[in-house]
């Protein structure tokens, strides 16, 4: 994964809750066995949040957040490019995984989203710190809105990672339509920051939100996420086809890469390769998976090479 400078993209319209709908994404199963999105809007037992806030602190406590990875195929060659982290809750009486449409709205809302960030980017960094057998892995996280807007965040992830001296190259940071619409010009500054220190910056569930395209122009970014709605059905829409192929047209334009979200066939994968969309990710590719053999991420499916 290749991180830019340059200025310029993680795929939505403003929902009610201040760090997006795809903060950290739900595995469930979707059509075509992709994985879903969640929304807090279809998420009513998530915004009772009060039963959750004490729960959320005993979990930040007692560490029983747990963090699933699913792998980012290259286009190109078939191999593993990098690694998204995707957010688990682990606290039921036999390690039930809660996904996170259940507790994140309840977390955005009574202000625990920030903290939530930083713990996952703690882990994320001490992960590619200590293991040697990682190699020069790249991970990719999500950001929440109030993190975007929060004026210590670019301090705190220089300052994690020269803690365990990871090199920024081998982090990717995802922010949401979401989180840049609460605030443009500390999105700006977030992602310019974000890029200056090495790290890769996508855009994610691009294209979900009436104001997608602005962004390409207004944000600095390296890598750009095809919201899964123009994914999933791609091989027998039209319209998908035309959005899909000229954003990859745009995107490689401007020098940056995309990324096809929610790749649920290989009918699906022929496409993307044709009109050059650089990575993909989908259950078809790989399903998220705790660290499995020293390695994040479960073991793909099969070659797309």
């Amino acid at each position: 994964m290749r991180s830019s400078t340059s200025t310029g993209d993680v795929p939505r319209i403003s929902l009610p809750t201040p760090g997006g709908r795809n903060a950290y994404r739900a595995t469930v199963p979707g059509r075509a066995g992709t994985e879903a999105g969640w929304s807090s809007r279809y998420s009513p037992a998530g915004l009772h949040g009060r039963p959750w806030v004490a729960r959320l602190r005993r979990a930040l406590e007692q560490e029983s957040f747990e963090l699933h990875f699913q792998p980012i195929v290259s286009l190109r060659d078939g191999r593993t490019s990098h690694y998204e982290a995707l957010l688990r809750l682990a606290d039921g009486p036999a390690g039930e995984l809660t996904p996170p449409g259940l507790f994140l709205p309840a977390a955005e809302r009574y202000g625990l989203i920030r903290e939530i960030d930083r713990m996952v980017l703690a882990r994320v960094a001490r992960l590619l710190g200590r293991d040697p057998s990682l190699g020069e892995t790249t991970i990719a996280m999500n950001v929440s809105a109030l993190s975007v807007t929060d004026p210590g965040m670019l301090d705190f992830i220089a300052a994690t990672l020269a803690r365990h001296e990871v090199d920024p190259q081998r982090l990717a940071i995802e922010i949401t339509e979401t989180a840049a619409i609460s605030d443009m010009d500390s999105a700006k500054a977030f992602c310019a920051g974000v890029l200056e220190l090495g790290c890769a910056l996508a855009l994610d569930d691009f294209g979900a939100g009436f104001g997608s395209f602005q962004y390409l122009k207004q944000l600095p970014f390296s890598h750009l996420k095809i919201d899964g709605d123009f994914i999933r059905e791609l091989p027998t829409s039209r319209t998908d086809q035309l959005v899909v192929r000229a954003l990859a047209r745009i995107v490689r334009g401007m020098g940056r890469e995309t990324i096809a979200e929610f790749v649920g066939d290989e009918p699906t994968i022929a496409m993307l390769r044709a009109y050059d969309v650089d990575y993909a990710q989908g259950f078809q590719l790989g399903a998220p998976g705790p660290l499995l053999g020293g390695r994040p991420g479960a073991e793909r499916r099969r070659s797309v090479a």
